[in-house]
């Protein structure tokens, strides 16, 4: 009897550039945010504003609703919400530019009725999905001359984390604003040296100690420069 050999599946990352993304540079930052504007994309604007002051993973900034950054018709200064992957609260702080890009979709959303701050342009989902979310960031990044493959989703949630953490070293600061529940995991995402991270934490102890709120802010005020 003959035997049935069914064909080899391809792997879904053949040729691909997996693995940790790059951050993007403040001159990347500028880059992309002044393209948006001169084209009047005022919701790829809300989305790249909110995406790199949030440092939220894909899967919650693409649900992000408006009453998770708004009060009434105001946007907030700050805002918090529920991460899908850990299920603890994390706050973010939302720039003057990512409240002014906001407040200019708004009211789009608001003419068409929709509780999510970006609504999906399919019947089917209430809000633009991770897919659509990533090749956002890949048109992005070529826009400016950059490889895809070397960027992604992640990019945004690491580039203001990467820049706090080259301007002041501390680790605690970075773990509280991205949500990690481990310090490792801090390490590990920024792509720190582990020996390079104890030395840090031997030769200063404060930068791994509790950080007080108010202290968290006056840490995320040093990088405006990237905002």
């Amino acid at each position: 009897m003959p035997v049935r050999v069914s064909p080899s599946r391809q792997p879904w990352n053949k040729g691909l550039l997996v693995g940790q993304k790059k951050p993007l540079e403040p001159k990347h930052v500028w880059s992309i945010r002044a393209r948006l504007e001169i084209a009047g994309s005022k919701r790829d604007l809300a989305i790249f504003n909110l995406a790199i002051d949030s440092k939220l993973r894909a899967c919650d900034l693409v649900k992000l609703r408006l009453d998770d950054i708004c009060s009434g018709l105001r946007v907030r200064q700050r805002a918090t919400i529920v991460q899908k992957k850990t299920g603890r609260p994390v706050q973010f702080e939302i720039t003057e530019q990512s409240k002014n890009s906001v407040e200019a979709w708004l009211p789009s959303l608001r003419a068409a009725g929709s509780r999510y701050l970006f609504p999906s342009r399919l019947h089917a989902s209430p809000h633009i999905s991770i897919r659509q979310y990533a090749r956002l960031v890949h048109r992005w990044v070529e826009s400016i001359g950059l490889e895809r493959a070397v960027y992604g989703t992640h990019s945004m949630r690491r580039t203001k984390a990467a820049q706090i953490y080259r301007k002041t070293g501390n680790l605690r600061a970075v773990q509280l604003l991205l949500g990690h529940t481990k310090l490792e995991s801090t390490v590990r995402y920024l792509g720190i040296e582990v020996d390079d991270a104890l030395n840090i934490a031997e030769a200063d102890r404060a930068l791994t100690a509790p950080v007080a709120v108010d202290e968290l802010w006056s840490i995320i005020g040093t990088i405006a420069d990237i905002a």
